[in-house]
């Protein structure tokens, strides 16, 4: 199974193909879409949606996973956020219809990390402990990787499942591959 993990972000999208194979994970590939050149909103609509669908030529996937809004200062910043999961959701709909889910922010730390507000460097210090030391240009590149194995982590694959999971704290990727370590 290959999972697709996203994070988005109207001026830079990170990406992350993870597959699970039994009880190994493997990180195929990641990568952040920068959209940075084009300083109004306005004019990073198309090329979102045109790379998105770029991205989604790589490999054939089995779900797409995505981090759900969250709560910013800025409403002119929600409202971005908003209208770029628009796009990316519209270049995922026809091919990946009932395969496209979302995870909480904290869902994924709590999932990944233990704690739904670990920092960015804890996260990134659990998925190299899991998938290798990794180079991740940006955070947007190493949270999509998180969002993928969040939806992984979930219910997604039943050999990696050892723990019951619970809607407020997901369970930690610690616990739920610790028959790894033996």
């Amino acid at each position: 199974m290959i999972v697709l993990g996203i994070d988005p972000g109207s001026r830079k999208t990170g990406f992350a193909f993870v597959q699970v194979m039994g009880k190994q994970l493997t990180l195929l590939e990641s990568g952040v879409l920068s959209f940075e050149k084009y300083e109004e909103f306005l004019d990073r609509v198309n090329p979102i949606f045109h790379e998105m669908n770029q991205v989604l030529k790589k490999y054939k996937v089995d779900a797409v996973s995505m981090e759900s809004l969250i709560y910013v200062k800025s409403p002119t910043a929600l409202i971005k956020l908003a209208q770029t999961r628009g796009v990316i959701l519209a270049s995922l709909s026809s091919e990946y219809a009932g395969k496209i889910f979302e995870y909480s922010p904290n869902l994924v730390k709590s999932t990944t990390v233990g704690h739904g507000h670990a920092d960015k460097e804890n996260v990134q210090k659990f998925l190299d402990m899991l998938l290798g030391k990794h180079d991740y240009k940006t955070n947007d590149e190493s949270d999509a990787v998180a969002i993928a194995l969040c939806h992984i982590l979930n219910g997604a694959n039943e050999n990696l499942r050892t723990m019951p999971k619970t809607k407020k704290t997901g369970r930690s990727l610690k616990s739920s591959l610790a028959h790894l370590a033996k």
